[in-house]
């Protein structure tokens, strides 16, 4: 029997779930987590509570600051860092240098000194970084990436992208560390990394050029100024008498509660803070339009405050067009006492049943110039993000096979994905269009560039 890889875990909040399960469930015999680290030590508690409980073994505790000690001292070789993207970088340098490779939620980190940083370890050492972009195993997306591959539509020439988040999804940004636009890079790079990575895959090619609009038109205090909503509570888990449909009460939700509520007092960290505060700094409603390296555009849209939570996909070419419409969630509702229904944060909206008079589903319809339009079938396949996680995490720990559609990605994919956002966020500022080849990604410039042919672009 192969010896099982050795990991470490960096960051056991909410996103480091969906691997704390893997391994320690379906993973356990060929992946394991023999150490982890989190700053805040009754977060470990709660989590190797958890892990007992299963039956499973505690990990050794470290302090990240000793990441490169702890690889030595227990033989890791892989580090999961899922931790706040503006630490990202630092941990992955520190996991390169410290000679394991690295496996880190997207963002790959926040702003191009982060890119240069990584690019910079991965030339020296030569380990390999690995960016969870799970949207590309969804069987609806790789449905699309099928038909453009296949070159049903010929040349692609546009693109218009949609993306809307509801106003329980949406405002949890507004919630969290996500607000301070020092912390996540703002939605651009936080979230609109994934969907910026699935055109890059759909298209295969590299964007060159960004403009972008937007600001903070819903969320922050002004806005609720304007809108004569009045004072209100700081965070959401208080006890007033007026339910507010935008507070989250930690206190409803047994995982919040364990992994923030109750662990506050070591860190002082609020997860639960206003959407309407006075120091979010970062927008809820964001355009770009992005011109790709072989002639093709793409308009983008994010908006933070839907009613309902989905996308909408339409890409042209020369031979016709085709249009990918997701509804995650069909409406968010209120319960007797005015609040919004509180959804587990590691179940994806589609994984919530919904009656809310919006079908909610997939549809893919192509249609050829001059041919009736069709319904392209896709696969059901059940699980977080629309059955892609499951699929994601079979390539991280048994290895990708056989993929002509290559959905695993590779650090420069974070990086090209990052491009967009980091050239939008200039945009913003400047209020001019933004070349990505102008950006100071240092040696991570070669993964913008048609031919990479370079040390770094080879890793």
């Amino acid at each position: 029997m192969t010896r099982p890889t050795r990991y470490a875990l960096i960051g056991t909040g909410a996103r480091a779930q969906l691997y704390l399960e893997a391994l320690s469930g379906p993973y356990a015999e060929r992946a394991h987590l023999v150490a982890w680290a989190d700053p805040n030590p009754g977060r470990l508690d709660w989590n190797e509570r958890r892990l007992v409980d299963a039956g499973r073994s505690a990990p050794e505790r470290f302090e990240a600051a000793d990441l490169a000690d702890a690889i030595a001292r227990y033989g890791i070789e892989r580090v999961i860092v899922t931790a706040p993207d503006f630490a990202h970088a630092d941990l992955v340098v520190a996991a390169l240098e410290g000679g394991a490779d690295a496996i880190v939620e997207k963002p790959l980190t926040t702003d191009a000194e982060g890119v240069r940083r990584i690019a910079a370890a991965v030339e020296r050492t030569g380990r390999s970084v690995t960016v969870t972009f799970n949207y590309r195993y969804s069987p609806r997306n790789t449905a699309l990436k099928r038909l453009i591959a296949e070159g049903e539509l010929g040349e692609i020439t546009s693109v218009h992208f949609e993306w809307l988040l509801d106003t329980s999804h949406g405002a949890d940004y507004f919630r969290r560390w996500h607000r301070l636009k020092q912390n996540s890079g703002g939605l651009l790079v936080h979230k609109s990394s994934h969907h910026f990575d699935l055109v890059n895959w759909w298209l295969d090619d590299l964007p060159e050029r960004v403009f972008a609009t937007g600001g903070l038109r819903f969320y922050g205090a002004g806005n609720a100024e304007r809108r004569g909503l009045g004072p209100r509570p700081a965070r959401g888990t208080v006890d007033v008498a007026e339910r507010d449909p935008f507070s989250l009460d930690l206190r409803e939700h047994e995982v919040l509660r364990g992994l923030y509520y109750e662990q506050e007092a070591h860190d002082g960290y609020l997860r639960d803070r206003d959407v309407f505060a006075d120091d979010i700094t970062i927008e809820d409603n964001l355009s770009l339009i992005v011109d790709y390296a072989r002639g093709s555009s793409m308009t983008y849209a994010l908006n933070a405050h839907s009613p309902w939570e989905g996308y909408t996909v339409a890409v042209n070419g020369t031979r016709g067009r085709a249009e990918l419409s997701v509804v995650e969630r069909g409406a968010i509702l209120l319960d007797a006492t005015g609040r919004q229904q509180v959804v587990d944060p590691s179940a994806h909206p589609q994984d919530v049943a919904d009656d809310t008079g919006r079908r909610v589903g997939e549809r893919l319809v192509v249609q050829q110039h001059f041919g009736a339009a069709r319904e392209v079938p896709i696969a059901r396949v059940a699980g977080g993000h629309g059955g892609a996680d499951d699929a994601l995490l079979r390539d991280l720990f048994d290895g990708a096979g056989d993929d002509p559609l290559g959905h695993a990605a590779s650090w420069l994919d974070g990086v090209r994905a990052m491009a967009v956002g980091v050239a939008g966020n200039a945009s913003l500022v400047s209020g001019l269009p933004v070349q990505t080849s102008d950006l100071p990604f240092g040696p991570a410039a070669a993964a913008l560039q048609p031919a990479t042919d370079t040390a770094v672009a080879a890793s």
